[in-house]
């Protein structure tokens, strides 16, 4: 697999990578609020780099500062910013697996809830799904 071109996108890249490997972890350790957590943050670091990737050059350090505050989780707003960049849309099977992600938050870090097994398990399939079809894009 290759590393996307652009530095400020490998490192999003490479941070979905490893929050998606602890997810997975965490998901057989049945620590399921944590997996979940982490599995969602690795799909938010590969839209980044998706967007980063699809970026100009000249125009990253103003991308990069639209990530800060609650669009730079926001999963709708980051697909829609890659939308503007790459013109172009997701496929229908991975607008899918969105579906099973899109209510993860940040504010999962504050939840004392746990996720049911198969739940978790579903959610961190998903977004291993999405992270392997953008690594195709990058």
């Amino acid at each position: 697999m290759p590393l996307p071109k652009s530095p400020n996108a490998r490192r999003f890249y490479r941070c979905a990578l490893h929050r998606h490997e602890e997810a997975q972890v965490l998901l057989k350790a049945e620590f399921t609020t944590g997996a979940v957590y982490l599995a969602g943050y690795g799909v938010e670091c590969i839209l980044k780099a998706l967007v980063l990737d699809a970026d100009s050059l000249a125009t990253q350090t103003d991308t990069l500062r639209s990530f800060r505050g609650n669009n730079g989780h926001d999963y709708e707003w980051l697909r829609s910013l890659y939308f503007i960049k790459a013109k172009t849309r997701f496929p229908a099977e991975i607008t899918r697996q969105f579906t099973l992600v899109n209510e993860w938050s940040t504010d999962l870090r504050y939840s004392p809830r746990s996720f049911r097994n198969e739940e978790a398990g579903a959610f961190v399939a998903s977004a291993e799904n999405i992270i392997k079809w953008a690594d195709g894009r990058l």
